[in-house]
């Protein structure tokens, strides 16, 4: 694991620390958290704009149209088959 060190204005700073109080989490695990799910939605965003430059081709979209097609079987009598 690396360190990461920054300065952060002292009211932020106070917030963060109420916030880990309030969690029952040590401020670092709360930045810790914090940043990760921040890179997450970065990292989203470009992979966005990565299926906008790329759209799927018609190969992948054919397993969107089998997804379609539901249940392989008719489930509809299950309860009066089972009485």
């Amino acid at each position: 694991m690396t360190m990461l060190s920054f300065r952060v204005p002292d009211d932020e700073a106070a917030e963060a620390q109420r916030w880990a109080e309030a969690r029952g989490v040590d401020r670092s695990q709360l930045l810790r958290e914090a940043l990760h799910r921040h890179l997450v939605a970065l990292r989203s965003e470009v992979d966005a704009s990565t299926w906008e430059q790329s759209p799927a081709s018609d190969g992948e979209l054919a397993l969107g149209a089998i997804a379609d097609w539901g249940p392989a079987e008719d489930w509809a009598d299950w309860d009066d088959a089972s009485r």
